[in-house]
């Protein structure tokens, strides 16, 4: 029995997930571009190698990749907790099951968050390219402590986010729709259009759907707190990029710090920006994190197999 594994740094920290899968007697087929696959390269490689489960990164797994593939694959293990690249209802009436590991990476994302809001307010990059381009001078930020985070999307990330910044100090608002969803201590729940007037700081914790795309549009940019930071360490489609970088520009914002983008490897204009920091998706990307999500997602897709009878 054959299993495909699309992300690119499969078990490269921790043996353990590879020794699972080879344990219950599956044939691993590793992702060849060690890069995000497009559809057409995830479409070729399960006509290929035909596997009954698939180790999933973020590729696009559409109703066309799975239509093609229904015949043999049944198990979608995906490695994180993002399902907005899988087609579920496709999935679900061709009989494909999916998980997910809603849980691992939570803590690492959120960690990363803290990070990106601290380096854009201490100006952490330019700091760092000043003293290596021999320019020895303090570099002024501002203090996290003394700003108002507003928090879209309270689910375990960004629960997580609100917490952390509320032991800096910073007063915490929130946006979450859902109506059952907890409230971490010292956060005030708020509409959409409040948080965005009243925070210093918006980061974004929430799912990419046909309805959040471009939730942060030139509308929403404008009536931002003048000389706030946005944080996107979710889905590149939340942000509408051309208009980001034109409030950066006209100097509406101070800053921003983005982690994941509509286009990846992201090569736009707003690497020109020194007031912008970015990263390269890389919010799970912490050992601890890695083996966790890599070992929950290895069991998960045992456990899918085993329960339809295939092992």
């Amino acid at each position: 029995m054959k299993v495909l594994v699309t992300t690119s740094s499969f078990s490269q920290q921790d043996p353990a997930p590879k020794a699972a899968l080879t344990g219950a007697g599956f044939e691993i087929y590793e992702n060849p571009f060690k890069r995000k696959l497009t559809e057409t390269e995830v479409l070729e490689l399960l006509a290929t190698h035909k596997p009954v489960g698939l180790f999933a990164g973020v590729e696009p797994l559409t109703a066309k990749v799975l239509e093609a593939s229904s015949s043999h694959l049944k198990v979608i293990s995906r490695c994180g907790i993002g399902l907005d690249t899988v087609d579920l209802d496709a999935a679900k009436r061709l009989g494909i099951k999916v998980f997910n590991t809603p849980d691992a990476p939570s803590q690492a994302v959120a960690e990363l968050t803290i990070g990106l809001m601290l380096a854009v307010l201490r100006r952490i990059a330019e700091a760092d390219a000043a003293v290596r381009r021999g320019d020895w001078k303090a570099t002024m930020g501002r203090l996290l402590g003394a700003r108002t985070v507003g928090v879209v999307g309270l689910g375990r990330i960004g629960a997580r986010v609100a917490g952390l910044c509320a032991a800096f100090g910073s007063p915490v608002l929130a946006h979450e729709p859902r109506p059952d969803a907890l409230l971490p201590a010292g956060t005030k729940k708020v509409s959409l259009e409040e948080l965005l007037k009243n925070s210093d700081i918006v980061t974004l914790h929430v799912p990419m759907t046909p309805e959040n795309n471009h939730l942060i549009n030139a509308g929403r940019l404008a009536s931002m707190k003048p000389g706030s930071v946005l944080i996107n360490a979710s889905r590149g489609g939340l942000v509408d990029e051309a208009a980001l970088l034109e409030a950066l520009k006209q100097g509406r914002l101070a800053g921003a710090a983005l982690d994941t983008f509509e286009n990846e490897p992201y090569k736009g204009p707003l690497r020109d920006l020194p007031q912008v920091v970015l990263t390269p998706h890389m919010g799970s990307a912490a050992e601890e994190c890695r083996s966790r999500m890599e070992r929950e997602a290895a069991e998960n897709l045992i456990t899918g197999l085993r329960a339809l009878g295939v092992i």
